[in-house]
């Protein structure tokens, strides 16, 4: 159940169906030559510093020694020594929902004279940009919201059961028990709305206070999924309403006391009003209200010259008969000159102006780097190297591979559900993972709940079906995916379809091996080190999460010794791995790590799985965060090695590590 699914709001489309078609395989080619660093699981909510040009003195690491690589070959301008290194470990910090983008139609300029919130500095004292804080609002948000959507979802499930239940009987009137009792509950408040409540309650706003003009980390071009999460950043005060405005009382205040009000300060464009017409560039507005919001959503009554529509009057406003031959107000509004184009590559592409197929790709080098291995092709472009040339060097393989000597658990008691386990308040699996599951289900997609410390899910020995919400991650490939070169860090990934929160991405595949194995090993960029264990004890400087001390006892035996300081086993992708080899570092990512076991409990062995920390659009490219501690690197002379950062965030630490 998704009730946020019925707040109308300008909706932006994956490309249309068909799905790309066709596949050529890559031939490998020599591997570049490059040096060794590694990934891995365990930075959540990793302390920022203030100042990324002088950063504190890091704790000291007992990492493995190593060499450090470069991330590509194109981020290492200026090469580091070819000597024995420490080898730092790459850390997934972890950052915490059908609506449809909505672009955000840039405002008039703030007068020179005004000192409202628009105006203030980024930082708030905070250290943050406001680009960031926009980013970690929307985050509390959707954390409600997916709390949220279990509890309602429970809540419906017991109703149903309950109802079932009394079905069973009949009543001593003859009449079957439960006839009516649907009706008789009232229908749950909608989790979004309930999430709006609860930011307001805890004073989580991003912005309260209504402003004219900019609103500092909101640029022309953002696109917003819901009128929920506009609610909550201070955009749009009202989730229904379209039209929001300053009432009068604003006319008492001085900064505004040369304004004429009521005032309009933010509009939606809906596609609910069947006048309305967008141009983009020109909007052709209905006004509100006389709309059947519950119906099918034609005009009914006339709409009246006050509240919104009095605040929107503006110079080119006139009445008309509608289509459905009511009285409704029309707004003419235009774009001022010199702002950005809204017409971003974001929203070409949605509007299915983008190819509809691999072959008409720019710089396309490849229709599915996969080879068909997974649910949905993975086309592969170059527009950056003349000649263009594909991703070289490795073998695609989606699933894990297991070197030779690698004892792998044997497969633990799974649940004896039936079907889907949501609906089995009495779950085995949902008990080691704290009494519920850790993820909902929207539109056949798991969306996990919040990043854990492990997720625990069915496995080989349990019995309910292959489509159960808590096999989430063994669903495979289930967005549509483009790899592409960009202009500063190698290859990157990308999305063509919009993805959601909690939703799963991909596991981190390659070949399992003991840590031992690859250390000294060169040109490897892409070993990830599995320290979940490591990451739940707390160990070397790591941060737990939720839920660490709680999974302990659920964990395989040998988990309950000493934890060595550095992880045993790691992944290496360096000869075979999947697109997610590919996924690039960003300081401020839209992804996180979260640990996965499924036939055994030994969390030294676990999968690494990536998840949709925000909701990310058509066209932007997915990363995570690789969490090196800075100056962790040093040469076997003691020098710190120093590699720059080209993520391109606001807030980049400027340096990878």
């Amino acid at each position: 159940m998704d009730a946020m699914d019925s707040v109308a709001v300008m909706e932006v489309a994956p490309v249309p169906d068909p799905l790309f078609v066709g596949a050529t395989p890559l031939i490998p080619a020599p591997p570049e030559s490059e040096l060794v660093l590694r990934r891995s699981a365990r930075c959540l909510g990793r302390p920022r510093l203030p100042v990324y040009a002088e950063p504190e003195e890091p704790k000291q690491s007992a990492g493995r020694r190593g060499r450090p690589k470069k991330k590509r070959d194109e981020e290492n301008q200026d090469p580091a020594p070819q000597v024995a290194a420490k080898v730092p470990r790459k850390t997934a910090k972890v950052e915490p929902k059908e609506r449809k983008p909505m672009p955000v139609v840039g405002p008039e300029p703030v007068p020179a004279d005004f000192t409202g919130a628009a105006a203030e500095d980024d930082a708030l004292g905070t250290g943050k940009s406001a680009k960031l804080r926009v980013k970690e609002t929307l985050r509390a948000f959707n954390s409600h919201y997916l709390h949220l959507v279990q509890e309602e979802q429970k809540r419906a499930q017991a109703v149903i059961q309950e109802i079932a239940a009394k079905g069973a009987a009949k009543n001593k009137d003859g009449k079957k028990g439960g006839e009516g009792e649907a009706k008789e509950k009232r229908p749950s408040k909608r989790p979004d709305l309930k999430a709006i409540t609860k930011m307001q309650e805890n004073n989580s706003f991003l912005y309260t206070e209504k402003v004219l003009g900019p609103i500092p980390g909101i640029d022309v071009g953002d696109q917003f999924y819901s009128r929920a999460e506009m609610v909550v950043l201070g955009i749009h005060s009202h989730w229904l309403n379209g039209i929001d405005y300053m009432g009068m009382k604003y006319q008492e205040k001085k900064e505004y006391e040369n304004f004429t009000f009521p005032m309009a300060t933010c509009i939606v464009m809906s596609g609910i009003y069947e006048d309305d017409l967008d141009k983009a560039d020109e909007i052709i507005y209905t006004g509100q209200g006389g709309n059947d919001l519950l119906g099918n959503h034609r005009q009914i009554g006339s709409q009246q010259l006050n509240r919104g529509n009095l605040a929107l009057k503006v110079v080119d406003d006139w009445v008309q008969k509608g289509v459905q031959g009511h009285v409704v107000y029309k707004y003419k509004l235009k774009r001022l000159e010199g702002q950005p184009s809204l017409t971003t590559t974001e929203v070409r592409f949605t509007r299915a102006e983008a190819p509809r197929k691999i072959s008409e790709l720019p710089g396309l080098v490849c229709d599915d780097i996969s080879g068909g291995q997974e649910n949905i092709p993975i086309p592969a472009t170059n527009v950056v190297d003349d000649p263009p040339v594909p991703p070289s060097g490795f073998v695609y393989s989606k699933s894990l591979k297991i070197s030779k000597g690698m004892k792998i658990p044997s497969d633990c008691a799974g649940c004896d559900c039936e079907g889907d386990c949501a609906n089995n308040k009495n779950c085995s699996c949902a008990q080691l993972n704290g009494s519920d599951l850790p993820y909902v289900s929207f539109k056949n997609i798991g969306r996990l709940v919040e990043p854990k410390a492990v997720v625990f899910e069915c496995g080989a020995n349990c019995s309910c079906n292959r489509n159960c919400v808590n096999r989430t991650s063994q669903q495979g490939l289930q967005h549509r995916l483009e790899v592409f070169k960009t202009a500063s860090k190698g290859w990157g990934v990308r999305t063509w379809d919009t993805i959601l929160p909690g939703a799963p991405i991909c596991e981190y595949v390659g070949v399992l091996r003991r840590t031992e194995e690859v250390d000294g090993l060169l040109h490897n960029n892409y070993i990830f080190d599995i320290d979940c264990l490591q990451t739940m004890k707390g160990l070397d400087g790591r941060e737990k999460r939720a839920g660490s001390d709680m999974n302990m006892p659920s964990l395989h035996a040998e988990n309950d010794s000493e934890a060595p300081p550095a992880p045993e086993y790691c992944i290496d992708a360096g000869s075979i791995g999947s697109f997610a080899r590919f996924i690039n570092h960003s300081c401020n990512p839209n992804l996180f790590v979260q640990c996965v076991l499924t036939n055994h409990h030994d969390v030294k062995l676990a999968k690494v799985m990536l998840f949709a920390a925000d909701t990310i659009l058509p066209l932007q490219e997915l990363c995570y965060d690789y969490g090196y501690v800075l100056n962790s690197v040093v040469s076997a002379d003691g020098e710190i090695v120093k590699l720059p950062c080209y993520c391109g965030a606001p807030d980049c630490r400027k340096r990878l590590y």
